[in-house]
Order: C-alpha cells, then sequence, then structure tokens
C-alpha cells in the first residue's frame, strides 16, 4: 500500500500514470483538483502488485477552511482503513521543482509525523524537471540541503517528468526511476507494513 501524497498541481495522478504505464488517474491542467477525495489504483509492475492511493493536495489556494479540514479528514480516514487492511509500506510526497514552501513542511509533518507516526518511509518525488539542465537529479543535488535544514527527512528521492510528449527519453528514463525507488522502499518482503499507532 502506497500513499501518495503533497502539492496540488505537482503532477500526482500523472504520476500514478507513469508507475503504471498506462492512463490508470484522470489528469487536468485546470487550477481545480481532479481529486476531491482519495483515489485507488491497482497497479503492477516488476512481477509485484500496488495499491496507491492518491490523495487531496493541501495547498490549493481555493481551499476554503472547510474544504481543508475535510481534506484532512479525508486523509485521516484513508490512513485509519489502511492500518486495518494489512498497513501502508510507502508514502511519495510529491512537489513540483521549486521552493519548499511552509504549506509544503506542514503537509509532510501531517502524513509522516501525525497520520503515520515517523514509521512509515518517505520518498520525495519532485515533478516538472524535464528542462531541468543536464541530469534531472541535478535538482536534489543543489537542493537536498534544504530538505535536512527544515527537517524534512526522506528515504529516498526521484527527479523526474511525469508529462508525455515532448520529452519521450526523459519520461522514459522517469518511469525507471520511480518504479526503482518504489520497489526499493516499499516493504517487498525486508519489514512489516506499518499497521498503525495508537490514533494520538
Amino acid at each position: 500500500n502506497i500513499v501518495l501524497f503533497g502539492q496540488a498541481g505537482a503532477g500526482k495522478s500523472s504520476l500514478v500514470n507513469l508507475m503504471a504505464g498506462n492512463n490508470e488517474a484522470g489528469t487536468s491542467n485546470d487550477m481545480k483538483s481532479c481529486t476531491l477525495q482519495w483515489k485507488q489504483y491497482p497497479i503492477q509492475f516488476g512481477g509485484k502488485s500496488y495499491n496507491v492511493f492518491d490523495t487531496v493536495g493541501l495547498e490549493e489556494p481555493q481551499l476554503g477552511l472547510q474544504q481543508y479540514l475535510d481534506a484532512v479528514e479525508n486523509a485521516y480516514t484513508l490512513i485509519q482503513n489502511l492500518e486495518r487492511q494489512g498497513g501502508i509500506d510507502l508514502l511519495l510526497f510529491c512537489m513540483r521543482a521549486g521552493r519548499l514552501t511552509t504549506t509544503l513542511q506542514t503537509n509532510y509533518r501531517l502524513f509522516h509525523e501525525f497520520l503515520c507516526d515517523k514509521k512509515v518511509p518517505v520518498v520525495a518525488v519532485i515533478t516538472y524537471l524535464e528542462t531541468e539542465v543536464g541530469d534531472m537529479d541535478a535538482w536534489w543535488t543543489r537542493n537536498s540541503d534544504v530538505f535536512r535544514e527544515r527537517e524534512v527527512h526522506v528515504a529516498g528521492h526521484a527527479c523526474i517528468t511525469a508529462i508525455q510528449g515532448n520529452y519521450p527519453e526523459r519520461y522514459g528514463q522517469s518511469r525507471t526511476t520511480i518504479r526503482s525507488v518504489v520497489k526499493e522502499f516499499a516493504a517487498d518482503g525486508q519489514k512489516e507494513a506499518w499497521k498503525g499507532g495508537d490514533g494520538t
């Protein structure tokens, strides 16, 4: 079980499609989010099956307070449900290449610290790097110190593009990258999935 969270507009639905190798998830260029509540996508690659849960982007400026609280409650309900269904193996923290904002830090803390008791590995997925000069991973080399300074601790990272079209080589490379980190950091028999804490 993999929970995908992070910035609205960072391409979470496109990331699902990238991993799956087909168009599983609806995507949109509109400001309004496609994902108003979590959605489940069963995907397979490398001989393994994964359930990917795409959650609401909590950085949307048009989210009113009640909608924001609904989104948090929605995420909490999802985590509780997964605790009862075998646990959670991996968190994918999705953000656009750019600044690590306070809202993104808060989003990270909500999922990693509060909902999952710091017990589930987090992989940072940095999107929209199709025009990065040189290797896409150069972005992480330049910015990883900021994550450490702001105490956004991740087990791994993937610098990718999830946009199909003008960058087919980078898109293919991105699929290899994201599948590799998922396989590495999801339980895969190496450890037990996190089955939940005390709910505090």
